[in-house]
């Protein structure tokens, strides 16, 4: 089913990104401090909200025409965002005369959501003119995602538990998605407990797209996908900020109830991060994901898992729980949702012979590790005092009573 997941190996286009280029960015005419000047001068306008300001850091029109007016349009389309930190930091420069190439982090964080801020990775081109340097176009480095200001004016609806951000939608639909964010996050908070804000921000672009751009990663790779959720996984304690970025074309035809399955999906995402590490295996993340958002439903696991019910009921019982490979977007859909519905129905045996709380303590243990080699047979010894063999056998059992 669409939304199922993370951008691949979680985190397109909004990680922790560092470019150095040549030269470094101290440089060796301090025109590199220089820049980074410029660059405070243009963060402290976006935080201080002065238009002004952070047009003056462009370009004139003798120097680059229309650069102050596009940083004019950037400026107002960041408008409704609600930022408390906005930053940049020069990690690469590169001079020739009186043009230069600046690469950057920017950070920023939004109020009331984030614990710590997006870092996404820059690249600026300046112009020198009478002893000064400007800004002539400010972009996303390369395999950096776009943020959504860049995509047009943003729309800001925000929900008792979410904030729903958008580009080409009308406020109405974003009030709909606050809606059903707003009860997707106590429904994961009961299912997971544990120590997160339980906020979630939901970017919402024009198209599937605007999706790609935002992920950086080409539009194909996403069709029928109804969301992912970006963000760093490990358990440092200090979670990067998360997104749930919803792909409007897939999302558009999904009834109410998809739509709530998706976000609540999603939010779990969110909640689980600092859990989830490289240890966790897609069939138990994205399976705990589907655990939460269908429970409580009363959908049955025939109703949930029809790809993986056609193939048991031709004889066709997985030999093993789904890779990470199996998840794989843009490839065999029918696959994928096996892979899904796989990851799912293990979780649901979990849930069932051992408790959901157990479930819970089976996640983070497994999360609790530094690499996958090991990580799933400690927890199934420790926490269900059993084995991966054994296990195996159970879930293809389960299989085969409740979808045969």
């Amino acid at each position: 089913m669409a939304g199922r997941g993370r951008a691949p190996r979680w985190v397109v286009g909004l990680l922790l990104a560092t470019l150095v280029g040549c030269g470094g960015p101290s440089g060796t005419d301090g025109s590199s401090a220089d820049v980074q000047r410029v660059l405070d001068r243009r963060a402290a306008a976006v935080r201080d909200g002065s238009e002004r300001d952070f047009v003056a850091t462009g370009a004139p029109d003798s120097v680059d025409a229309g650069e102050r007016s596009a940083a004019r349009a950037e400026f107002r389309n960041l408008r409704a965002v609600p930022l408390t930190d906005w930053s940049y930091r020069v990690t690469g420069f590169r001079r020739s005369g009186d043009r230069a190439t600046a690469d950057a982090d920017l950070r920023y964080r939004m109020d009331g959501y984030d614990r710590a801020p997006v870092v996404t990775a820059r690249t600026l081109t300046l112009a020198r003119a009478d002893g000064r340097w400007y800004v002539t176009a400010d972009r996303p480095a390369a395999d950096a995602g776009r943020q959504l200001w860049e995509q047009g004016p943003v729309l800001a609806v925000r929900g008792e538990h979410s904030l729903v951000l958008g580009v080409g939608q009308p406020r109405g639909a974003l009030r709909g998605y606050a809606k059903l964010a707003d009860r997707a996050v106590p429904a994961v908070r009961e299912a997971w407990g544990g120590d997160w804000p339980g906020q979630v921000v939901v970017l919402v672009p024009a198209s599937l797209e605007g999706m790609g751009e935002l992920l950086g990663a080409p539009a194909s790779g996403y069709r029928g996908i109804a969301a992912v959720t970006t963000g760093e996984t490990g358990g440092s304690g200090k979670t990067p900020a998360d997104r749930i970025i919803v792909n409007p074309d897939a999302y558009g035809v999904l009834g109410s109830f998809g739509r709530q399955v998706v976000l609540t999906h999603e939010t779990t995402h969110v909640a689980t991060r600092t859990s989830t590490s490289a240890a966790t295996p897609l069939w138990l993340s994205e399976g705990y994901a589907d655990w939460v958002g269908y429970r409580g439903t009363g959908r049955t696991a025939t109703q949930v898992a029809p790809e993986l019910a056609r193939a048991v009921a031709e004889g066709r019982v997985p030999a093993a729980l789904p890779g990470d490979k199996d998840f794989g977007f843009g490839g065999d859909a029918g696959k994928l949702a096996r892979a899904y519905e796989s990851g799912w129905l293990a979780c649901r045996l979990i849930a069932e012979r051992w408790g959901e709380v157990r479930l819970g303590e089976f996640y983070r243990a497994v999360g609790a590790h530094d690499k996958r080699a090991g990580a799933v047979e400690a927890g199934l010894r420790e926490v269900l005092e059993t084995t991966p063999e054994e296990f195996t056998r159970m879930w293809r059992e389960y299989l085969r009573d409740r979808l045969g």
